[in-house]
């Protein structure tokens, strides 16, 4: 539709924690459960949620309602499936990164690249990516609409970006700032190891804050969301 745009991310690659999975997803109505004959469904899946402290059903059944579907494709591309779990094999192809980090890999391939630094604008028209360059702030209209971002690059060239914004962030596991998100909302995971990236700082939530936008369910954290410790290096 000759739309501009342009995908602005403070790491120097795409994926976040998604490039460090180990490698499951829960899914109800699988291969799996029906070669074993397991009685199982969207709405028990959904049910199961909620007990283990879900709020909005609504949301927890907008989650679990298309899971199935996807257990089945990744364990076609590549794996072994328990008994509502999908569990890879092949580490090289994890589960959380094929929405991200398998997808740049592939574009990159495809433009004779490697790795996941890649430069999506070469593949697609009108797009450009940024990597290494933090949004700081949201720029708003005199009747308060969003209208553009402020950002600052790996030189610490301070630059802006017009036109509508879509926020792609993640959560604040790994946010041990002096506005710490993790502090505030749940102090007592605070301590914790966390194998969280340092990108995980929710910045795009504090910047959405900073102009009025109200968060929900923000005491739910995902202090150890991938990876595994290794025991002669547990602070590595």
């Amino acid at each position: 539709h000759g739309i501009k745009v342009c995908v602005i991310d403070k790491s120097a690659f795409f994926g976040g924690n998604s490039t460090k999975a180990t490698s499951g997803i829960n899914g109800a109505l699988t291969r799996a459960q029906r070669n074993l004959k397991i009685a199982d469904s969207p709405e028990i899946f959904t049910e199961d949620t909620m007990r283990g402290g879900a709020s909005r059903p609504e949301l927890a059944s907008l989650s679990v309602s298309s899971l199935g579907v996807s257990c089945e494709v990744c364990a076609e591309t590549a794996g072994a499936q328990d008994n509502r779990a999908v569990l890879l094999e092949d580490l090289a192809l994890l589960v959380h990164a094929l929405a991200a980090a398998d997808i740049a890999v592939l574009v990159g391939e495809q433009l004779g690249h490697s790795g996941l630094e890649v430069d999506l604008g070469a593949a697609v028209a009108g797009l450009c990516d940024l990597f290494e360059t933090r949004v700081t702030k949201l720029l708003t209209d005199k009747d308060g609409n969003v209208c553009g971002c402020e950002c600052v690059d790996q030189k610490g060239k301070v630059f802006q970006e017009h036109g509508p914004v879509i926020l792609g962030t993640g959560g604040f596991g790994a946010d041990f700032a002096a506005d710490s998100l993790l502090n505030k909302y749940r102090p007592d995971l605070s301590h914790l190891p966390t194998t969280n990236g340092d990108h995980c700082t929710g910045d795009g939530l504090k910047m959405s804050m900073a102009i009025g936008a109200e968060c929900v369910d923000l005491e739910w954290i995902q202090v150890h969301p991938t990876g595994l410790v290794h025991p002669g290096e547990p602070d590595a």
